[in-house]
């Protein structure tokens, strides 16, 4: 006995009259998860730090968060869709990172995510609708050298999303995170372009790492309609690296 009828799904993953709202959207994947978005019918609100046209955010600070929100919502109407993609890595060995890059790594990846979560939460939840995806990594589910703030920051953004799954589902509103490879933005090519990232490279059955457009296209999935029966999922895009 089915609870409601089969639903009609859009191969073509439209976003036509949604309000997206992508954090970190100045500059590598959450600027073009927002430019295919946009491809996609959706309009468009760009936060970041640094930001022509956008709103200018700090997604560690409540009071920025609560300003930026209530800006795009006072601007459109509404929100439908949250991408939180703004993040930071400070990498060193375990025993020589310092409490400033741990700190700023928890305020930024860990709780700048959960911040956006609740606050735009708030309002798709009184809507009874809407879809989040945060940014996670495959530093979210496997061990990597230097990475202790980072993969302990992106191992919470998957528990803040299961929860979040769990809690708001029932209510309207879906959350899913994306786990990506390397990606080759400008920074991604700064840090890897070396025998290191050769190195790991050669540990991705694919042989390569990911493009801002590949990740931006899991992105459009997960918030279009086409992924009504995805919640609490990692979507992730890392070649294969790592199933071993």
């Amino acid at each position: 006995m089915r609870d409601m009828p089969e639903p009609t799904v859009d191969f073509d993953f439209r976003l036509t009259d949604r309000v997206a709202l992508v954090t970190g959207g100045a500059s590598g994947i959450g600027a073009a998860i927002a430019a295919a978005f946009a491809t996609k019918g959706a309009t468009v609100a760009v936060a970041d730090l640094a930001t022509d046209g956008g709103y200018t955010c700090d997604v560690s600070d409540p009071e920025s968060v609560e300003s930026t929100v209530a800006a795009v919502i006072a601007d459109h109407g509404k929100i439908d869709i949250l991408v939180n993609s703004a993040g930071i890595a400070r990498l060193a060995p375990a025993e020589e990172i310092s409490l400033k890059d741990w700190d700023s790594t928890m305020a930024v990846n860990l709780k700048g995510t959960f911040l956006m979560c609740q606050v735009v939460g708030r309002h798709m939840l009184a809507a009874g609708r809407g879809a989040i995806v945060n940014m996670a990594s495959q530093a979210a589910s496997v061990a990597i050298e230097e990475h202790v703030a980072y993969c302990a920051s992106k191992f919470g953004v998957l528990g803040v999303t299961k929860v979040l799954a769990t809690e708001w589902a029932g209510r309207g509103v879906r959350v899913n995170s994306i786990s990506p490879t390397v990606v080759l933005t400008d920074l991604g090519i700064k840090a890897w372009d070396n025998p290191k990232g050769d190195a790991l490279k050669k540990l991705i059955p694919t042989g390569r790492f990911a493009y801002p457009d590949e990740i931006a296209a899991a992105a459009i999935y997960l918030a279009s309609d086409a992924a009504a029966m995805v919640n609490g999922a990692d979507l992730v895009v890392d070649g294969g690296y790592t199933i071993k």
